[in-house]
C-alpha cells in the first residue's frame, strides 16, 4: 500500500499556528516569571509582566470602573485596558482574531481537539445534538453579564476564580481557586469531544468580541456563483457555523480561523475568502434588456 502523502499546510495556517504558538509560549513565560519572582527568583530578560497585565478582558470589565470613578478593578493593570482597546479595534475589522489567533487558552483546546478527532474520528465536534449546541451558544452571554455585573459590585476581578485560563497558567501557584481547577478539568475533557468547548459556551470575552461579526469590515465571504455545495468549508469549520449556507458568515461564534477559505478547505478558488465586500459583483440589469421581439440587445437598445 502506498504512503499517504500529507499535503502541505496553507500559508495562511502556518502564519496562525506560528502566532498561536508565539503566544502560548509567551503567556507561559509570563506565568513562570511571575510566580518565580514572588518566591525570590529573578529572571535575568525576562521582564516584569505578570499575567493579568497582559490580560485583555481584565481591561474590559474595568471600563466601567475607571469611566465612573477613575480607578481600575484591583490587580488590573493599565496595559490590560490599552490591550481592551486594541482587542476591540482588532474586532471592528476582522473580528475575533483573538480567538482564533491569539488567545493561548483557545489554541490549548484547539490542539487537545486534535486529539480527540484521533480518538473519536467523525464523530468529533458532533456529539452535542444541534438543538442544544444552538441553546448553549448563547450561555456565554449570561456569563459576560454575571461577570460584569459582579465586577462592578465587588470592584475585583470576580471571574478569576472560575476562570480556566488562569488556572491553566498558575496551577502550581497556589492561586488558583477549587472552581477554577473544576472548569479547567471540564474544558479539558470536553475539548476531547467538543471543539473548542469553552469558546463555544462559555468564554465572556469571546462573547464581547462575537458581537464585532455583526458589522466587521473584512470578514469570511462566499461567491454563490462558484460554489459547488461540496460542504468542505462547512466540515473545516471549529465551530460549526454552515458556511456554505451564507453569502458572509455573520454568525457569533466565527473566530476569523481561515479554515473554510479557498486557500485551506474550499476546493474552488476564490469562492470562500476574507474581503470587504461581496465576492459576486452585482448583476448588471442594463447589460442585457429583452426586446420587444423577445431578444435580447446590449445597453436595452433594439
Amino acid at each position: 500500500m502506498p504512503a499517504r502523502i500529507k499535503a502541505p499546510r496553507p500559508r495562511a495556517q502556518r502564519w496562525r499556528l506560528a502566532i498561536q504558538i508565539f503566544f502560548f509560549v509567551l503567556v507561559v513565560l509570563v506565568a513562570t516569571t511571575t510566580a518565580l519572582k514572588e518566591q525570590g527568583v529573578v529572571l535575568p530578560l525576562a521582564g516584569s509582566a505578570s499575567l493579568h497585565a497582559i490580560c485583555p478582558f481584565g481591561g474590559v470589565v474595568s471600563f466601567w470602573q475607571l469611566a465612573t470613578l477613575g480607578t481600575l478593578v484591583k490587580k488590573v493593570h493599565e496595559s490590560s485596558v490599552v490591550l481592551a482597546v486594541l482587542g476591540l479595534l482588532l474586532a471592528l475589522l476582522f473580528g475575533p482574531v483573538i480567538c482564533g489567533w491569539i488567545c493561548p487558552f483557545g489554541s490549548f483546546q484547539e490542539w487537545l481537539g486534535r486529539l480527540g478527532k484521533r480518538m473519536f474520528g467523525k464523530r468529533h465536534n458532533a456529539m452535542v445534538p444541534r438543538g442544544l449546541d444552538r441553546v448553549l451558544r448563547f450561555l456565554r452571554y449570561a456569563v459576560l453579564a454575571w461577570v460584569s455585573y459582579m465586577t462592578v459590585v465587588t470592584g475585583k476581578l470576580f471571574f478569576q476564580d472560575y476562570d480556566p485560563y488562569f488556572a491553566l497558567f498558575n496551577f502550581w501557584t497556589g492561586e488558583v481557586a477549587v472552581a477554577g481547577f473544576i472548569v479547567l478539568g471540564a474544558t479539558v475533557l470536553l475539548s476531547l469531544a467538543v471543539e473548542r468547548p469553552f469558546c463555544k459556551y462559555a468564554c465572556p470575552y469571546g462573547a464581547l468580541l462575537g458581537i464585532f461579526n455583526l458589522f466587521r469590515v473584512f470578514g469570511i465571504k462566499r461567491k454563490a456563483s462558484t460554489c459547488i455545495s461540496c460542504h468542505a468549508c462547512s466540515k473545516a469549520c471549529p465551530m460549526n457555523i454552515e458556511v456554505e449556507s451564507l453569502t458572509a458568515a455573520r454568525d457569533h461564534q466565527c473566530i476569523t480561523c481561515l479554515k473554510c477559505t479557498s486557500e485551506a478547505a474550499c476546493p474552488v478558488p476564490a469562492t470562500v475568502e476574507l474581503a470587504t465586500g461581496p465576492l459576486d459583483a452585482p448583476a448588471d440589469k442594463t447589460a442585457r434588456a429583452p426586446t420587444p421581439d423577445g431578444a435580447a440587445s446590449e445597453g436595452g437598445q433594439a
